[in-house]
């Protein structure tokens, strides 16, 4: 309970407002999932979701490096996701459905990279600390995984991907963590190596991660999904905690 107030209390308005608004907004996403519109709608609000966390990368590093990490980490998702779903490494055997819009060679949605880099955003600035970054881009890459266990649950149940073979955990492979262990290493890396400081990120980087975390949980609770509803409110509360911490870590440099 104390996490939990300590959490909210810096917290903007605005970012709680938007994740309460996130949260409902996957009522809507997971009931009425054919409604006219609702792909513009899909479209329009992952953008917004990113948003914060991109504006935040570009203000802390300057354009040009800012560009360079998103684009590194966007080439690697492309190419990483394209393999798997041409030989199922390193995730397992799945595809994409149609609900993602329009696909890069037919393979991977071309939104992958709006979805994706402001989760790496995020992971990597809950995961700063003052040192190496070997601890940071192993525990960037764990928290990666957590966020997927909130994420792939929902988004196979609204058919954004599908898994041919299931698995054990709501009709995801145990393969596919690992898969992200894998590629969340390596896109940390390249987002710390490419867009290396060391000042500590500001806290708005973390803010897309909170607003994916509120949207995605809120699928879970409206789908049923028991573990990865736990799972997502605990990663809400811990996300705000952190950033609250990085909030004070900036002002204090």
């Amino acid at each position: 309970m104390r996490v939990f107030s300590h959490a909210l209390h810096p917290t903007p308005r605005p970012l709680l407002l938007a994740s309460a608004a996130a949260f409902f907004a996957a009522f809507f996403a997971t009931r009425f999932p054919d409604v006219p519109g609702a792909s513009v709608g899909s479209y329009a609000s992952t953008v917004l979701i990113a948003l914060p966390s991109l504006v935040a990368l570009f203000a802390h590093l300057g354009p040009r490096r800012a560009a360079l990490s998103v684009l590194a980490v966007s080439a690697f998702a492309y190419a990483i996701e394209s393999v798997g779903v041409v030989t199922g490494f390193p995730y397992g055997a799945f595809f994409y459905d149609d609900a993602l819009g329009p696909r890069f060679l037919g393979l991977v949605p071309y939104l992958l990279p709006v979805t994706y880099v402001p989760l790496v955003i995020g992971a990597v600035a809950a995961a700063w600390t003052p040192g190496r970054l070997a601890p940071r881009i192993v525990l960037s890459a764990l928290l990666l995984v957590l966020i997927d266990a909130v994420l792939d649950p929902g988004a196979t149940a609204l058919g954004f991907w599908i898994w041919p073979e299931g698995g054990p955990y709501y009709g995801v492979p145990l393969s596919n963590f690992a898969g992200w262990l894998l590629s969340g290493a390596v896109s940390a890396a390249l987002l710390l190596s490419v867009g290396r400081t060391r000042t500590p990120p500001p806290p708005g980087a973390l803010d897309s991660a909170i607003l994916a975390l509120a949207f995605w949980t809120g699928a879970a609770v409206f789908s049923g999904l028991v573990l990865p509803a736990l799972l997502g409110a605990v990663l809400f509360v811990l996300s705000l905690a952190r950033r609250a911490a990085l909030k004070t870590a900036s002002k204090s440099q």
